[in-house]
């Protein structure tokens, strides 16, 4: 993109981010939406009594896959680019590529736009469970938080990343 073209992205550019826009989505606001994802993503009672019911104030597992791959590009790379700024270490980057890519071997199989029934009927989300469990509980550790609480539903979560 042109720096002269109109855009919705502010121009500072972060040299802990191999300059990507900070101000786009700040590592703070990356690291909870991360968070988020996985923590829905790993627990399968919230995912029935959620997902399945189509309680609108959590999304589904779509909005989940983009606020883990999307948002953070880790679709595009390993998330060890982001030790030291979105993650601690190199032990939790791993975990969290582990988890992104059992999520994104499913949503390539089932597609992106398929019912959330998909997604948990297929016989690999067992494994994409249990990755993002291992990845959530590392990083709920490293921030000092309760893994074990319910996920914040969408609104709070936007509530919590405001800038």
């Amino acid at each position: 993109m042109q720096g002269s073209e109109k855009s919705s992205r502010r121009g500072r550019r972060s040299t802990t981010m191999d300059g990507m826009p900070l101000n786009d989505m700040p590592w703070w606001r990356w690291r909870a939406n991360v968070r988020s994802a996985l923590h829905m993503l790993a627990d399968e009672a919230f995912q029935r009594e959620c997902w399945l019911a189509g309680r609108e104030e959590y999304g589904d597992v779509t909005d989940a896959v983009y606020r883990l791959v999307e948002d953070t590009w880790l679709d595009n790379w390993s998330a060890e680019k982001y030790v030291g700024t979105v993650f601690r270490d190199s032990g939790e980057a791993a975990l969290v590529d582990t988890a992104v890519l059992r999520v994104l071997r499913i949503m390539h199989q089932v597609g992106a736009d398929a019912p959330v029934s998909a997604y948990l009927e297929h016989h690999g989300w067992p494994e994409v469970v249990r990755a993002a469990r291992e990845a959530h509980v590392r990083l709920a550790a490293g921030d000092g938080d309760d893994p074990d609480v319910p996920p914040r539903s969408l609104p709070v979560l936007a509530m919590l990343t405001k800038f």
